[in-house]
């Protein structure tokens, strides 16, 4: 049995199969990328393509054989599913597509997660952008959730779900785009430097408080 993450690849709950998760910047498709997954699956006999929560799609059941082939006949980036590490971006459709949208959620998250995805930090990172209030890429039950208002984006730190689920801390708000990547870089780079080993933003906020952050802006 490959171990957890190698190659890319997820064991599964037969012992026996895989499940891989090509990275999909944002869940953002093109009929040609859903014809690529849908050919790939068919090839090596899948269980199931999955939608999954961090807006990939998961290709279910593969065989420990058939891996390498798979990821060299999709093409794709690995998707960061596993590890201590920034998970895929999730973001709605913000300006782009949706008339309540406030702020360029796809356009903002595009930019974190080409420089952030699969980076390297002590405990897992998740991170969402929605472009208005309605937060439907649930900014605030993620590491560092950005929301959109007219006025410009609020950040907010220290959300995440799981056994003992947390809303997440407003840190600051009124930035715009240009405002709101600097301030995500140094929230990263704080978090980084400071975090314990395995330790979520909740956790450290717990330990240390909000200030420090703030004062890291």
């Amino acid at each position: 049995m490959l171990k957890l993450g190698e190659k890319g690849a997820i064991p599964q709950n037969d012992n026996e199969t895989y499940a891989i998760a090509p990275h999909i910047p944002c869940g953002i498709v093109t009929p040609d990328l859903l014809r690529k997954i849908a050919d790939v699956s068919e090839k090596y006999n899948a269980k199931a393509i999955k939608l999954t929560g961090a807006t990939r799609m998961a290709i279910v059941g593969l065989k420990e054989e058939d891996i390498d082939n798979a990821w060299e006949d999709l093409g794709l980036a690995k998707g960061a599913a596993v590890g201590l590490c920034v998970r895929s971006i999730r973001a709605c459709p913000g300006t782009t597509f949706c008339k309540l949208g406030k702020q360029d959620a796809l356009g903002i998250g595009m930019k974190i997660d080409e420089k952030y995805h699969a980076f390297k930090l002590p405990g897992k990172f998740k991170m969402a952008v929605s472009g208005c209030k309605l937060s439907c890429s649930e900014s605030w039950v993620r590491d560092i959730g950005l929301i959109g208002f007219k006025d410009g984006w609020t950040i907010t730190i220290g959300g995440n779900v799981g056994m003992l689920p947390r809303i997440g801390k407003e840190l600051v708000t009124g930035l715009d785009d240009d405002q709101v990547m600097t301030a995500v870089d140094k929230v990263i780079q704080f978090y980084s430097e400071n975090a314990k080993k395995g330790e979520r933003m909740g956790k450290m906020i717990e330990r240390i408080g909000l200030e420090p952050f703030r004062q890291a802006l």
